[in-house]
């Protein structure tokens, strides 16, 4: 299989030896395999996966019931003190009511006595008062995709037809602002270098998110992210995101946590990351899909088709079966998973090689940096350059 991790390195030799596997506290249900929208840089449908096409377009009740008894066997069994668990798609609001409804009881009552965390991720085009009522008695909140102002957004994000989703987007946030700010979980921003980055950032703020989550545009070696030169010494998505750095590390009262850069400087500081794609924190979810099978990290299908594909199933297979696979074990390796070049790096801790999907090239798998690995660096120098003046300029700092 291309790009498989049986934890050997490139020359075959001694086996890397991974520490035990970490326990799974994030769990993504895809409730829905189909979207109602048709956005050109969506990993689920417009990339080389396209297995999207067999699976139920929604997940039987069978299989949610068998999914949430899993995932409460794995938190007791790990005694885990909280868990995680996002409705997914696809667009998860095309399973409706009844099915959430469902799908949020199942979890909670085969999960007892760990608490769960439940969001539901959305792209609240069909997000009225009767879901925002719903999930506000299920206590789920929500994150939104907003790719910036309506130019921004509707460059994308468009329906089937081509017309564009951000008035509908919008006038959900007003909703949800209005009536249900506590189930506001945050904003998820595709980055299109086109687009201004503080216009970006300031349009994104009048919808008051308490997070936003700026993403990088999936891509790798073989089919490398739009506008990412082979050049290194050009670094285009460091200059847009220190832009939009600089403006919100310099406001005296930050109005939102954006948390690409608040887990740079908790790392840069010797903390640990929580958020893939940088750090070397084991990586610990689990995807299941509207058929019940048992996925790696889903942005993966921007790799190769079946990139994520474990081979397990729900109703064969506890969830501890995925900590047994050499992929996820190299995965929650630490510095010792990353390729030469990562390993080399004075950066290697805080970067972490990047999210794992973009490190893929067809002749060598996974065993590369990051296709972002310029505009890392950059971006990472550039935070801890700013973080260290300010801890240079503390009272009673030796310098």
């Amino acid at each position: 299989m291309p790009g498989s991790d049986d934890g050997r390195p490139p020359d075959g030799g001694t086996p890397v030896r991974h520490p035990p596997p970490a326990a799974l506290r994030q769990f993504v249900l895809k409730l829905h395999s189909r979207c109602d929208l048709a956005c050109d840089h969506c990993y689920v449908y417009t990339m080389t996966d396209q297995r999207w096409r067999d699976l139920p377009r929604s997940m039987p009740r069978q299989v949610l019931d068998t999914t949430a008894r899993r995932i409460g066997e794995h938190a007791r069994a790990h005694r885990l003190d909280r868990v995680s668990v996002i409705l997914h798609g696809g667009e998860p609001l095309l399973a409706g009511p009844a099915r959430i409804e469902e799908a949020v009881s199942a979890i909670r009552h085969a999960v007892t006595p760990v608490p769960v965390r439940l969001v539901a991720q959305t792209n609240a085009t069909r997000l009225d008062e009767r879901y925002l009522s719903l999930f506000d008695r299920l206590d789920v909140r929500l994150s939104i995709s907003l790719d910036g102002d309506r130019a921004a957004h509707d460059r994308h994000r468009r329906g089937p037809g081509g017309q564009g989703s951000h008035d509908r987007v919008a006038a959900a946030l007003r909703r949800l602002t209005a009536d249900h700010p506590h189930l506001f979980n945050g904003l998820l921003c595709t980055i299109d270098l086109r687009n201004d980055p503080v216009d970006t950032y300031h349009s994104l703020l009048t919808h008051q998110p308490p997070t936003i989550d700026f993403l990088l545009p999936h891509g790798t070696w073989s089919t490398p992210p739009p506008q990412r030169p082979a050049d290194p010494r050009q670094v285009p998505y460091a200059r847009w995101l220190t832009a939009v750095f600089d403006r919100w590390y310099h406001d005296p009262q930050p109005p939102v946590r954006i948390r690409l850069f608040e887990e740079i400087i908790q790392l840069l500081l010797g903390g640990t990351s929580r958020l893939a794609g940088v750090g070397v924190s084991p990586t610990a979810v689990a995807v299941v899909q509207t058929n019940g099978e048992i996925e790696m990290d889903d942005t993966l299908a921007a790799a190769y088709s079946g990139a994520a594909r474990t081979g397990l199933h729900v109703a064969r297979h506890p969830f501890d079966a995925v900590l047994d696979l050499p992929a996820v074990r190299a995965q929650q390796g630490g510095t010792a998973a990353l390729c030469a070049t990562c390993g080399a790096c004075d950066l290697r801790r805080v970067c972490g090689g990047g999210l794992r999907t973009h490190r893929y090239r067809a002749d060598n798998g996974f065993d590369n940096p990051s296709v972002y690995c310029p505009d890392l660096y950059a971006l990472i120098g550039h935070i801890g350059r700013a973080v260290r003046r300010d801890l240079a300029a503390l009272p009673g700092t030796t310098r």
